[in-house]
């Protein structure tokens, strides 16, 4: 019985650690060949904290971009606007 025991831990431990691992691995990031080079839509959201300004566009395609302080300091929602993007 202490030899089932054994191998059956000596079995799922290593078993554990990997799907810790797998579940860790982060995920592929957002491929730039789907990234416009310019963006003109309306603003529909702005998080001043993170840096970040969302963007619909007239065709109802959604974007989520960084951008400096500097930049999200003068826009509001509503606003619409016509964004060069930088890579």
């Amino acid at each position: 019985m202490k030899t089932w025991t054994q191998r059956g831990g000596a079995l799922i431990v290593p078993l554990l650690l990997w799907s810790g691992t797998a579940l860790a691995q982060a995920t592929n990031p957002p491929n730039p060949a789907n990234t416009p080079e310019t963006v003109s839509g309306q603003v529909v959201k702005i998080d001043r904290a993170q840096g970040k300004v969302t963007i619909r566009e007239g065709n109802g395609k959604i974007h989520e971009f960084q951008a400096s302080a500097d930049t999200l300091k003068d826009l509001k929602e509503g606003d619409r606007i016509e964004a060069r993007l930088r890579r």
